[in-house]
């Protein structure tokens, strides 16, 4: 067999062992949600509250990390050096923030009000349809902008290490991520997260050996890189790159994750304070292993490639995959970055369903006479309804990523920064800020995602930072004016989620 058919051959087994495991645990979870009486949206939407603390530390990692983390980032440590590897750092907290901050209230609430999705938590705290169908529509098109890219960098992947056409590509991974999850769910979506992030360990490693050992060891490298790139342990990367721009990255992958709405449902899935604990410790190291290890592999790449052997800083990775791993290994490896894109498209695919479904169709749409007329029935055609949803969403970015769009990956930039400006304020200060309400969470989201949009068109920058840093201070501001000159929580909702 040719080096292209046993990558390909590989890579087509991966894919599909994601699919039938997926299925089959989702099926098996449902047998055992049945049993115990919980309903098909607990365990199509939140997967029945049963994630342990791997499984939960995999998730989140699985679906926060994207492709940008095995080909975009380390590609751009490749021409600016060891300071894109300090910025990529700024992740290795990202699991402790968010399972910290957010993990045990957020579970204790969403128990409370039978939340499984982030709106519901809204509908709950703030009481308001506006806030959630503001909410949904913002998450569902905000959704679809980070999906298409997603697809698009994975297609695009496949095609630069197979040589085969971007279609073939996009059909391999599109076609079976969207089967596995309008079928199985969040606990399909869960279960080969959890695959997908171990995958990502072993991707990471075996590009960081081949890296090193190709380079002939960490002092070769050094010198060699000293030669080639004087600048490339420079903080500033020979001021190319601001601290104050470095800084904000601290808001966007920092901070600012507590706003994702993909990221801040996994503390309502897990199984219990012991889980949340064991998370926390295993998605911080899992985190900052993937992190540094790709980074510094693409910092390490000038010493073993060429500048004339790759198009574009995104060829970094697929090209030392290429030229030094043997094709079984490469297979290995490329699965990992389509793990990455795999697990943050279903993560977006079965939220934006959950989004029409559950947040505005069961609530907004549908009679409580309907609801009440027949549960079993009622059921079926709920669960019908969610399938069919999700599976038409994902056609959806499916048949736009065909003939993607150049202005794809500002895109996915601004669906990143808008989805923080909509949900960080309703979220965070919903759960510790009493005098919370509808009027700042309205305000909030509309403002600053226009904020966010314009600031981002005319290039503004305050002291350097990016969009993202001026974006989310005026959110801030405009959420707590909303909420001081609007009307306050009533006593049952401050009892609820305050007692």
């Amino acid at each position: 067999m040719s080096y292209t058919a046993i990558l390909l051959t590989v890579l087509v087994i991966y894919i599909l062992f994601n699919l039938v495991v997926g299925l089959y645990v989702s099926k098996r979870q449902a047998d055992i949600d049945t049993a115990e009486g919980k309903g098909f949206i607990v365990n199509y939407f939140i997967g029945g509250r049963s994630m342990g603390g791997l499984v939960l530390a995999m998730t989140l990692i699985a679906t926060f990390t994207s492709a940008s983390s095995f080909i975009g980032g380390p590609g751009v440590a490749y021409s600016r050096g060891l300071v894109w590897v300090y910025l990529s750092m700024i992740q290795v907290p990202t699991a402790f923030i968010i399972l910290g901050v957010l993990g045990k209230k957020f579970a204790v609430i969403s128990r409370k009000t039978n939340a499984v999705t982030v709106t519901d938590y809204l509908r709950a705290r703030y009481k308001s349809p506006a806030v959630v169908i503001i909410s949904s529509i913002a998450l569902v098109l905000f959704f679809i902008a980070q999906m298409m890219a997603q697809f698009i960098g994975g297609a695009v992947l496949f095609e630069s290490v197979t040589g085969l056409s971007y279609i073939y590509g996009l059909i391999l991974f599109g076609v079976v991520v969207i089967i596995y999850t309008s079928i199985g769910g969040f606990k399909a979506v869960v279960t080969t997260d959890t695959i997908q992030g171990l995958i990502m360990v072993i991707g990471a490693i075996l590009i960081l050996v081949t890296v090193v050992r190709v380079g002939g060891g960490f002092d070769a490298i050094t010198a060699t890189l000293n030669e080639v790139n004087p600048n490339w342990n420079s903080p500033t990367a020979g001021g190319t790159t601001l601290k104050a721009y470095v800084m904000s990255f601290w808001v966007l992958v920092g901070v600012g994750v507590l706003g994702l709405p993909q990221t801040a449902v996994r503390g309502m899935g897990f199984k219990d304070t012991k889980s949340l604990h064991s998370a926390i410790i295993y998605g911080t190291i899992t985190v900052g292993f993937l992190m540094l290890a790709m980074h510094i592999s693409g910092a390490f790449a000038p010493a073993v490639l060429d500048a004339s052997e790759i198009a574009t800083s995104d060829y970094v990775i697929p090209a030392v995959v290429l030229k030094y791993m043997n094709p079984v290994v490469a297979g290995l490896f490329i699965a990992a970055p389509l793990s990455a894109i795999m697990s943050t498209v279903s993560s977006l695919l079965i939220l934006a369903s959950a989004a029409i479904i559950k947040d505005i169709y069961l609530n907004y749409i549908v009679k409580d006479a309907e609801k009440k007329e027949n549960d079993k029935v009622f059921e079926k055609k709920i669960g019908k309804m969610s399938i069919i949803t999700t599976f038409i969403i994902g056609a959806i970015v499916f048949v736009f990523t065909i003939y993607p769009p150049d202005l794809i990956v500002w895109i996915n930039l601004f669906a990143m920064g808008g989805l923080e400006c909509a949900f960080l304020c309703p979220i965070v200060f919903g759960l510790y800020w009493k005098k919370a309400n509808a009027t700042g969470a309205i305000a909030s989201t509309i403002i600053g995602v226009a904020a966010f949009l314009i600031i981002s068109t005319t290039g503004f920058s305050l002291g350097g930072t990016t969009a993202i840093v001026p974006s989310i201070i005026i959110t801030i501001i405009v959420f707590v004016v909303g909420c001081l000159i609007g009307k306050k929580p009533d006593e049952e909702t401050l009892q609820l989620f305050f007692d």
